[in-house]
């Protein structure tokens, strides 16, 4: 079990410099004009899904609070800023001794969310929650869609076993934030040997086409796999014939083959006749795998089919056609010393206003327990009423500690979760407006 799944942090190097430069730059400018120490507070939230999906699902939280906690200026790190004069004196002296001593609340990790949602809240200082606006997006916008695809896989899979094997295809540090999402999202593994460690992830991962290629038959190979790795193991039997190929594993390794693996071809019609051929072997309990390029819509497609398990690449890791949730951090509220918290908000044309204040938000739900908005409000939280105790926000950081730590199993268990409360259209595969409707209290 790694550090993660218990709870505890996960020793990262310093995060400070995934960033955008004008993050520095308006610190400069905002430590000069004496502004930077304002009392602040930023929120993450989208403005729209992306198009035709029903729902979000919050995933990287857990990485938020490691990158936060990590975001520190180290010695190396200034003399580079100084050498590129990337800021000036002031400035440097002043990030020597960043650290981020505000709190951050949000949608916990595996949670729905909905267009306007307040995903994540920061409060502080200007200058130590400006800081933080890059790296927060880029890991809550990459992780929420990988975690939305695998949501939908999971969905269409209706119960059986996803396998996640992106990372050769994307990112090498990309793909182990991917296994991780994945799992969130409703996956049960990973091929990833750094998600495992790290996460405590599920490996798994036999062999490919290259290792039946490199023996001089395909009788050899199978023959090599089963003495290695036990009669429990997965044979891809799709890189001559099928049907020889199955034959010969089911004589190899006896009934007590674990599973076969169909990596190309007709997957549904391949998958009925490999069942009946290892049903006629006497080899009932052997699994069937599939791989090749599956997204949502080709494993609803086997629903109907004798598949015990997917695996899945490629229209994982880059969110199935839905690689970011355009997230966005923005300044919803800043104070003067001593004085109020005021209200401040984006007013521009071009679809790109917000709504100032700090929020709150609850998922109403009808009379039989069922969700049917996202409410979103400003000002006091609701202590009585429908919306009581319904709230959707929890604590991560208090003080800049973290107390939002908790194992990988309570997001996804928090997903299932929060996707059997939403209405029955929220599954549906065919593109759509988001299920819920977001309302403004």
């Amino acid at each position: 079990m790694s550090t993660a799944d218990l709870g505890l942090p996960v020793a990262v190097p310093s995060t400070a410099l995934f960033t955008d430069r004008y993050e520095l730059t308006m610190l400069q400018a905002a430590l000069r004009s004496g502004a930077a120490h304002r009392r602040s507070v930023f929120e993450v939230f989208t403005r729209r899904l992306p198009e035709g999906r029903r729902y979000g699902v919050v995933a990287g939280t857990g990485r938020v609070l490691d990158a936060v906690e990590n975001f520190r200026f180290d010695a190396d790190l200034l003399a580079f800023l100084e050498r590129e004069a990337i800021v000036d004196a002031p400035t440097l002296d002043w990030l020597s001794g960043y650290r981020f001593r505000g709190d951050i609340d949000g949608y916990p990790e595996g949670e729905a969310y909905f267009p306007g949602s307040p995903i994540l809240r920061v409060e502080g200082t200007f200058a130590e929650a400006v800081l933080l606006e890059t790296v927060i997006l880029s890991i809550l916008n990459h992780d929420s869609a990988i975690a939305a695809a695998a949501s939908r896989m999971a969905v269409a899979a209706g119960g059986r076993p996803l396998m996640e094997m992106g990372a050769r295809r994307t990112h090498e540090l990309a793909a182990v934030a991917a296994s991780r999402a994945a799992y969130v999202g409703g996956f049960v593994s990973t091929s990833n040997l750094a998600a495992g460690f790290r996460y405590g992830l599920p490996t798994i991962g036999t062999s490919a086409h290259a290792f039946t290629l490199l023996h001089d038959s395909e009788r050899d190979a199978f023959t090599a796999q089963v003495e290695s790795l036990g009669r429990g193991t997965t044979l891809l039997v799709d890189t001559y014939d099928v049907a020889t190929a199955v034959r010969s594993a089911v004589e190899i390794a006896g009934p007590e083959l674990g599973a076969v693996r169909i990596d190309s071809g007709d997957l549904l019609l391949l998958a009925h006749r490999v069942r009946q051929q290892l049903d006629d072997l006497g080899a009932k309990n052997t699994r069937i795998v599939v791989t090749s390029d599956l997204d949502e819509y080709a494993i609803a497609s086997l629903a109907a089919a004798p598949v015990d398990a997917y695996g899945v690449g490629t229209s994982l890791v880059t969110g199935s056609g839905h690689p970011t949730c355009s997230m966005v951090y923005k300044l919803v509220a800043r104070a003067a010393d001593g004085e109020p918290l005021e209200p401040v908000a984006k007013k521009s044309s071009g679809g790109k206003t917000s709504i100032g204040g700090r929020k709150w938000a609850a998922r109403r739900l009808d009379a039989d327990g069922v969700a049917e908005a996202e409410v979103v409000g400003t000002g006091p939280v609701p202590g009585s009423g429908e919306l009581a105790g319904l709230m959707l926000q929890v604590p991560l950081m208090r003080g800049g500690e973290s107390v939002g730590r908790e194992p990988m199993s309570a997001a996804r268990a928090r997903h299932i979760e929060a996707r059997a409360g939403l209405p029955l259209s929220a599954t549906q595969l065919s593109r759509g407006e988001p299920v819920l409707p977001t309302v403004y209290a």
